[in-house]
Formats: structure tokens, sequence, C-alpha cells
């Protein structure tokens, strides 16, 4: 059997040697793969760096004769493609042992710029070092104190982030346990479960950088593979013994006398029990509790209603009158999925999105590629660094407000205008032929000042005859439908709220800090959360919450790498804490004002912050910008690789046990 460059025991960033590759799947996949990786394994395959200069060289060779200017960004000119294929349909069937393992950063650097044909900054090489998946780097301090026996770190949640953390705990040598309020781990990958439920960010970026996953069977996974994925790494990395399913955490509360969190914890019998540890980190995101509006009329109606996260899949759907309210990322899914399925669909909303064209949306990925993703050395991780650079800080510019420009236009400057070019090119595209919709889907604020939807086939569903789009509200329910606010009645049998989650901010946990403050009344009763780097909150000592106020990456890259930060970040305080000898660690007041006065300051140059007339959950009641980090990602990542000592306030010492758990 043909050796993987994937490891059974280890994270993905070791790569085996394939010393027997399938001479004919071999060929396959040289003949299908992107030609920028593949150039890149054929450098680690032979350690030839002249290829990099070679090939450097044919490309500007070839746009200079005219070959750029139908290039999609990142794209090769097809000679250079072509050549790279023949180079290694002549290297690579010699064996997969690469000469070349991890390059050094000038090495690394120069391969970037090669792979992505940009101009990639010094700045990122560390950070796509780490993200992409090649190694882990290096932690603050090369050597810690051993962590004391009986430390222990309350998580709170089993989604993306809660499994993050159990292993990177691990990693350090930390007890933990993690309280996950389902039956399952999976977060809001077990929880949604609606037809054509799915990731919008590419599957081989959406992944641990520590665990790179070669068989995503789609470039943009659905909710049921990704949550496989999910069981698979927690399998791996050996963390379900230390999950608590059926545990719903219902506060902490901090004890000064013994310099630890009390827990408590509801368990499945109906019993409460507490647990003591000396950190907590929330692993919760912010959007779990579905948002129903109040209908008048709702217990009137005769037919079944379920939110997208609250799933019945007894309801009949099938040749059924349904009526979604929503046009959200979330209901174009739906849509695309339950046209042709329902006899009438009805689609309910009072502003539209911008919606971008994403042929992956749909796309699978092929035999021949998913091949090469496990035994060609190193391919996956340049894929996913290349896919990670085009949808990440190069659209940075985009929620930026040239004042000038955005006093006469709809748009917010030259770059927010190109991307409003591209999806109103992508309206026309679909629905020339119906200015009707063309219309109603139009928004009137600027592209990023409510999340961007990617079309999965929305676009084409609203085309169907059995398909109504309305721009309305709904007045009241009826027994035998919805009355809409334009007068409009909708016969219905069934209803689907697409209407997303109510923002909080730990909001449904009952989080009591220093001198009996509760994180409520510091947060204005969750109205203006604010934390030092989006982590931490002054006067709540060992409290880590990660997707915290202003983290989002909201102008590309994904959750993951917020995830990942942040855990990196937290484990390297309670490092930090274990290895001053001290109990309890907060961040200062002062350090915590200045950073979000920062974060404000460049929020304003944002259409975050100034979004015209756009709705939605990216603002607070206030209207204030609360959700979205206001930096570059290699910016953010550089901010949380280390404590900084200045900023934080070290109290109590030596560390002491935490009690064993009660009831």
């Amino acid at each position: 059997m043909t050796m993987s460059v994937i490891p059974d025991d280890r994270p993905t960033r070791v790569v085996n040697p394939v010393p027997d590759p399938d001479p004919v799947r071999l060929r396959a996949a040289i003949d299908a793969v992107e030609p920028g990786p593949l150039l890149m394994t054929l450098v680690h395959a032979t350690g030839d760096r002249a290829l990099l200069s070679e090939f450097r060289d044919r490309i500007a060779a070839a746009k200079a004769a005219g070959a750029g200017h139908t290039l999609a960004p990142g794209q090769y000119p097809k000679e250079v493609a072509d050549e790279i294929r023949r180079r290694a349909h002549e290297i690579l069937p010699d064996g997969l042992v690469p000469a070349l393992r991890i390059p050094d950063e000038d090495l690394f650097l120069e391969m970037v710029r090669v792979a992505t044909d940009d101009a990639v900054g010094p700045e990122y090489g560390p950070y796509l070092r780490e993200q992409a998946g090649f190694e882990y780097l290096p932690a603050s301090v090369p050597r810690h104190r051993p962590v004391p026996p009986g430390f222990r770190v309350a998580v709170v949640g089993a989604g993306m982030v809660g499994i993050n953390t159990a292993v990177k705990l691990a990693e350090a040598g930390f007890e933990y346990r993690v309280f996950e309020a389902g039956d399952d781990i999976g977060g809001t990958w077990a929880r949604n479960t609606y037809p054509g439920a799915a990731v919008d960010t590419p599957s081989h970026f959406y992944s641990y950088s520590f665990e790179l996953n070669p068989d995503w069977s789609k470039f943009y996974p659905t909710g049921p593979e990704y949550l496989r994925y999910l069981h698979h790494v927690a399998d791996k990395y050996g963390i379900r013994d230390h999950v608590a399913l059926s545990h719903r955490v219902l506060g902490c509360a901090w004890e000064e006398d013994r310099q630890t969190w009390r827990v408590t914890v509801a368990a499945p019998d109906g019993r409460t029990e507490t647990y003591e540890a000396n950190a907590v980190i929330t692993a919760t995101g912010i959007l779990n509790s579905p948002s129903v509006p109040e209908v008048p009329g709702l217990e009137t109606f005769a037919g079944a209603t379920m939110h997208t996260a609250e799933w019945d899949d007894t309801v009949e759907l099938d040749g059924k009158r349904v009526v979604v309210l929503g046009t959200g990322c979330t209901s174009v899914q739906v849509v695309a999925s339950l046209a042709g399925r329902a006899g009438h669909l009805d689609v309910v909303f009072r502003q539209p999105h911008w919606i971008a064209p994403e042929r992956g949306v749909v796309s699978r990925v092929d035999d021949a590629t998913r091949w090469a993703m496990r035994h060609l050395p190193y391919y996956q991780q340049w894929y996913r660094l290349v896919t990670h650079w085009f949808t990440a800080d190069k659209s940075f510019a985009i929620p930026r407000i040239d004042d000038e420009w955005y006093a006469t236009h709809v748009s917010s400057s030259p770059a927010n205008d190109a991307l409003m070019r591209i999806c109103l090119r992508h309206l026309d595209e679909q629905l020339g032929d119906r200015p009707d919709l063309v219309e109603m889907l139009t928004p009137d604020f600027p592209p990023f000042a409510k999340r961007i939807v990617k079309d999965p086939g929305f676009l084409a569903a609203v085309r169907r005859d059995d398909v109504a789009l309305h721009r309305a509200s709904f007045e009241r329910i009826e027994p035998e439908g919805v009355r809409l606010t334009d007068g409009t009645f909708l016969a219905a049998d069934v209803i689907i709220w697409a209407t997303g989650f109510r923002l909080e901010y730990l909001g449904f946990l009952d989080v009591v800090g220093r001198a009996g403050v509760t994180l409520a009344e510091r947060w204005d009763g969750g109205r203006d959360p604010r934390a030092h780097l989006g982590v931490m909150v002054p006067g709540f000592p060992n409290l880590f919450v990660t997707a915290g106020p202003n983290s989002a990456p909201n102008h590309g890259g994904g959750h993951n790498v917020t995830s990942e930060e942040h855990v990196h970040y937290a484990v390297e305080c309670l490092r930090h804490l274990v290895d001053t000898g001290h109990t309890a660690m907060e961040p200062a007041p002062e350090a915590t004002d200045e950073y979000n006065a920062r974060v404000d300051t460049e929020l304003d140059r944002t259409v975050w912050q100034h979004a015209g007339t756009a709705n939605g959950y990216y603002r607070n009641a206030a209207g204030r910008a609360w959700v979205t980090c206001p930096w570059r990602l290699v910016d953010y990542w550089t901010m949380l690789r280390a404590p900084d000592p200045d900023a934080l306030l070290l109290s109590g010492g030596p560390v002491a046990p935490a009690a064993p758990a009660a009831d």
C-alpha cells in the first residue's frame, strides 16, 4: 500500500515521504493540480532553489508578452503551467521523498512570493509558516517551568475553538475539562443540520493548521463533512475523555481566597455540580441563541414552524408551501436546497445582502487533486497558503473609507467599488432578464457594511416559477399563512426562520469576578463589551474569552485563524503565570482602555462603523462596531504571540492546586 504524507499519530506538519507513488495516480495528479503549489512541491522534492528564479523569470516574461491580461490573481500563464507539469512528470516518478523540508526564513519568503506571484511582505513569513501548516512556531519563552500538579483549566464549549483549546492545553501539559451543553462535540456544525448547511470559507483553509485534511470532497465543505472532520481531530488527539457532554455551564465565580474559579454546571440528570479551576477559557462563540421574531398570531398557525438552527427532519417539505424569512448566509443555502423540492417557496426579507459569485461553493474536489493532497509532499500546505493569501489580507482595503469617494458613491472607495461591480455583474448575469428581481436584490449600502453572501445557487433558484421574493416583513401570522407588511397574504404549510442568532458576548453565563462585579455589569448588560486584545477583561483574573468583542476577521481569512490566535495567547498567558509563580493574571485597565481607543479609531475609518442604511449584527444598539477586528490578520496574529508583561497585573502565588470537583 502506498504511504501517505499524513501521519496517523502526529500533527500533519510532520510530512511522511512517499517512496513508491502509484505512477498512474501520480500522472493524473500532476495534470490536475494547481501549478504554483506543484512548483513548490518540486522545490521540496529536489532542494533546487534555482527553480524559483527560473520560473519567476518565466512568469514575468509571459506576462510581458501579454499573457497576464486575463489571469486571475495568482494564476500562472498557461505556458508556464505547462512547463511546470512537464518538469514534474520528469522529476516526481522517482519518488516523493523531500530533499528540502522546512525552508529557512529567507527561502520560505522567496517561495511564498513565487507561489502566489505576488509581493508578500516579510512580516507575513512567520504567520504563513504557521497558518499554512508547515510548523508551529516556538513559544515566546523556549523553556517553561512544569505545570504544578492539580492546576486545572475549565473550557466552556466543544466546538471548533473548544477542540483546539483542548489539544493545545494538553500539548502544554495542563489538566483540563471541557463542558459542552449539547450531546455531541462540534458546536455550530453539530447544531445546524438544515438542508444545504455548509461552510462559506474555503475548506482547505478552514481547518486547523496542525491538522490539515487532504480528503475534502468539496472546496467549501458541507456541515456534515465538517462535523466529521472535527470528530476526526477529537479522536486523533484523544480529547473525548476530557469532554463532559450534556453539561451546561451556568456560570462561574472568582474565589479570591483560593485564587480559583468556581464553575457551576447543570448535569444531564438535573443535578448542579461545581468544578474548581485555576483558569477558565470560554469557547462558545457569539451566535448561539436562535433569533425568532415576535410576530402576532404565531400560536394560531396550523402548519409547522422551525428555526434553521433547530431543524426538524420530521417536517415534510416536499410539495409543500414553504415561507422562508431572511436572505442572509443561511437563507441562501436553504433556498438553493429547497427550490424544486417545495411545491412553492416564498422568500421574505427586509434588506438584501451583496451576493458574490463563487464557483467553488458548489464545486467538488476531483479524485486526482485529493490524491495529490494526500501524497505529494507539502502540496496541501502550499495549496492552503495560496488559498488563504488571496482570501485574507488582500481584502483589507475593501471595507476602508475614502471620504471624498464615499460622499458621492454607494461604495466607500475604489477598492470597495470593485467588489460592488463584481456583485452587480453577477446579478446581471443571473437575473439580467428580470429587472424586478435585480432591483429587489440590489443593496443601497457598500459591500462589507453587512456580511457578504457567497452564492450557492440562490440567484438561480429565485428565477424559478415556483419561487417568489418579497421585499417586506411579517405583519402577522394567520392559521393558513402569513400576512406581510405590504398587505400580501402568503399561504403556507411551513414557516422557516432563517433569521440568524442573537449576538451574545457570554450573556447566557453568570460570570462574577473580583469584588462581586459581574461581567454583565462590566459590559453594560452586554450592550457594550470591551476586552484587552479581544480576550481578557480587567477584574476577571485567568478568564480568557475567545471570539471576544472586536476580534472577528470580517475582511477575510476565517474563524479558524482567530481560534488559533486566541487559544495560543491563552496558553502563553497561563505558561507565563506558571513561570512567574503567580496565581492570578488580568489586564491593566489602562492598557485595556488604550487598546480599545485604538480599535475605535481604526474602525471609524471603515464601513463596519459607517454602514449607511445597512442593518445587522455588526453594530450594537448604540451603533458602535463591536464584532469586527480592525487589524490585518498578520498584525493581530503578531499581537497575540506572547503576553505583554507591561499590560498585565499579576498577583498571588505560589499556584495552589484546585480542589476536586464536588456536587
